[in-house]
């Protein structure tokens, strides 16, 4: 059964490319929100493996959902993204609970399914 993931930014031509990227990776997108709130209750109907959380939400941070995301009961894994590289750093996300931090333009290479998957 393939890693299900939640895709978290409030750019939709962003989820959507990340949705068909992650689905080539292998894994399966189970919902997608746009802001802290949805994500919110996205995870909580869905359950996800996994989110990918964008740190720029426009109802709140995303480092922030990330550490409500990370203590949900059953621990899903949570990477942070950014169009900054500099928005935060791994030791950073780590911190808050999240497995690391991905700058959007690193997406692609092959680190962010080890890091939503674990293996």
């Amino acid at each position: 059964m393939p890693c299900s993931v939640l895709v978290v930014d409030d750019d939709v031509e962003f989820r959507e490319l990340a949705a068909r990227m992650l689905g080539a990776m292998g894994l399966e997108v189970v919902g997608e929100a746009g802001s802290c709130a949805e994500a919110q209750a996205a995870a909580e109907e869905l359950r996800p493996d996994a989110a990918l959380v964008d740190v720029g939400l426009p109802d709140g941070d995303g480092l922030q959902l990330a550490e409500r995301l990370a203590a949900l009961e059953w621990r899903p894994r949570i990477v942070l993204t950014s169009s900054d590289p500099d928005a935060t750093n791994t030791a950073d996300a780590q911190g808050l609970g999240a497995v690391g931090f991905l700058a959007k333009e690193d997406l692609l290479d092959g680190t962010l399914r080890n890091m939503l998957t674990g293996r």
